[in-house]
């Protein structure tokens, strides 16, 4: 299990905003994301589940890599099996990924997202038209650093990257995550 930091490679103004995106962010910024959909219990979507403070496990079997993601309860399927991207995917919030090899290093390819996604806690916009690339390597036995990259024409004039750090937590578990969106009185819930 996994959970990591991200490297604050970009500075403010780095991001290659479209103007619409831009006055989005900000506007996400000064209602202090009064509007993220996870705060309705929407899944997070990539590559916002791998910048999250929560941790997630990464599972290898015939043909797929399944990842866990303790937030919000959700998880990940990557198809390793070389199939394409497909050219019209059902659009959700983790969009659809496919996987291979390169060396050493897990290189996994997602298109398909809905419209208007956050692509971290800050608001960054995502769009229908975005595709991230991740890179994942593992330094060492206790550490990963995922480098991914943003290309989505509608919302910003350039690809542009981040980079990720994590750490390996041996011998932990995924936590229940409950998300109460709404609910004001849990009490009959749990038993007080």
């Amino acid at each position: 299990m996994y959970v990591g930091n991200i490297a604050r490679d970009l500075k403010p103004g780095e991001v290659p905003f479209r103007p619409w995106a831009e006055a989005l962010y900000k506007h996400r910024q000064e209602t202090q994301s009064k509007e993220d959909p996870t705060g309705w219990c929407v899944p997070g979507g990539v590559p916002r589940n791998d910048v999250v403070p929560y941790p997630f496990k990464i599972l290898y079997t015939d043909g797929m890599i399944v990842i866990l993601y303790e937030a919000v309860h959700s998880y990940r399927q990557i198809f390793m099996d070389g199939r394409e991207l497909p050219k019209d995917p059902n659009p959700n919030w983790l969009g659809y990924s496919v996987g291979h090899w390169d060396g050493d290093t897990l290189v996994v390819e997602t298109s398909g997202f809905v419209e208007n996604s956050w692509l971290d806690n800050g608001g960054h916009p995502g769009t229908n038209s975005m595709h991230v690339t991740e890179r994942f390597h593992r330094r060492d036995l206790g550490h990963m650093e995922i480098q991914m990259i943003i290309d989505d024409p509608k919302a910003y004039t350039k690809p542009w990257s981040v980079k990720v750090a994590y750490n390996l937590l041996p011998d932990t578990d995924l936590l229940e995550y409950i998300c109460s969106e709404n609910n004001k009185d849990l009490e009959h819930l749990v038993g007080k």
